[in-house]
């Protein structure tokens, strides 16, 4: 008997909905964009996504169900992304879930949008097998995550400062290149020179375990803005290439080091930054090399979507865990650091 999750993502600027059977395949996935709402920002602005979430989540779940051909009677639960995430946004998607479960009398779970991006993979035809090694690149977040099962995940580090994604968008709006920047951070990289900046590398010794840092690299490139000037053409290409390089440098080297040190053979990457063409190229280099074998979902996948809360509530709805209509909000609740086996208490 096929198993249909909806699940609901608005956790940031992006207002989802999805369907998905069984934890594997999407049948509906709809994602409504705030990128112009906040471009003239540089950012994202927390009200404003809060007011745009309302505006756009019934229409987003009207979507998801008229792409797959569903009604809410022919579903058997609802995922909400319920942490972390920006508060406002975060109660919008779980009183709409909420909601939904409530008149239909529909199983409801929350989901922690961390364990939503570790599920984006299983959604692709050749998942990795468990356990496996995960780096979670976000603009938000930077953590790498050993696996063991599905909703057993154990935390082996985290971002102490800026994430990998904020060191992004922070870079290219010191450049001038816009929000969001990431993407054009990379597009330029791609015609320049990784080499032609020395930008440095945080927290790479042994000593400092399998947590990062990127508030430095930030401080670097503004301190050599501030002396150089905000260039054009190839020199930005250049600036922008080793920018990029030196984070990507210290994501590969410590997902490197994570691997050899627990004897994990497949490693997936996830969160929006592994959309970064760079770092998808580095990251399977580094997988030939050391004999590991790398999983990246497509793009798509990469940023927030609903399709992967779907399928990490699917795991969590079949083993009969469920929320009641007082799940709340935790902004900044963080991955478990020590090992949860499925069914444990959120």
């Amino acid at each position: 008997m096929t198993y249909r999750v909806l699940g609901l993502e608005s956790s940031c600027d992006e207002t989802a909905a999805a369907i998905v059977e069984d934890g594997v395949r999407a049948v509906s996935d709809v994602v409504a964009s705030q990128h112009d709402v906040h471009a003239r920002y540089g950012g994202v602005v927390p009200e404003l996504a809060s007011r745009a979430h309302i505006l756009n989540v019934v229409p987003v779940v009207q979507a998801a169900l008229d792409q797959a051909g569903l009604s809410l009677a022919q579903l058997d639960g609802v995922a909400v992304t319920n942490a972390p995430g920006l508060i406002g946004g975060l109660l919008v998607g779980m009183q709409t879930a909420k909601a939904l479960a409530w008149v239909t009398g529909l199983p409801l779970v929350g989901v922690h949008h961390l364990e939503g991006h570790l599920s984006a993979v299983y959604l692709e035809p050749d998942p990795p097998p468990l356990p496996h090694l995960a780096l979670i690149v976000s603009g938000g977040h930077t953590s790498l995550v050993r696996v063991d099962d599905h909703g057993a995940l154990i935390e082996l580090g985290r971002t102490r400062d800026d994430a990998a994604g904020e060191a992004f968008d922070k870079g290219a709006k010191l450049l001038g290149l816009g929000y969001p920047g990431g993407a054009v951070i990379d597009r330029l990289a791609k015609t320049g020179d990784p080499t032609a900046v020395s930008f440095p590398k945080s927290m790479t010794l042994e000593e400092h375990g399998h947590d990062f840092s990127f508030s430095g690299l930030k401080t670097a490139l503004l301190t050599h803005t501030r002396k150089h000037g905000v260039p054009e053409g190839a020199l930005l290409a250049d600036l922008c290439a080793s920018y990029q390089a030196a984070i990507v440098e210290v994501l590969v080297r410590k997902t490197r080091r994570a691997a050899r040190t627990f004897g994990l053979r497949h490693v997936q990457v996830c969160g929006g930054v592994a959309a970064n063409s760079g770092l998808r190229a580095a990251m399977r280099a580094a997988g030939a090399e050391d004999d590991f074998q790398v999983y990246i979902p497509p793009p798509a996948r990469c940023t927030d979507n609903a399709a992967m809360i779907a399928a990490a509530g699917h795991y969590h709805l079949v083993r009969g865990e469920r929320a009641g209509l007082d799940l709340d909000a935790a902004p900044n609740a963080p991955l478990a650091r020590e090992p949860r086996r499925p069914g444990a208490s959120r």
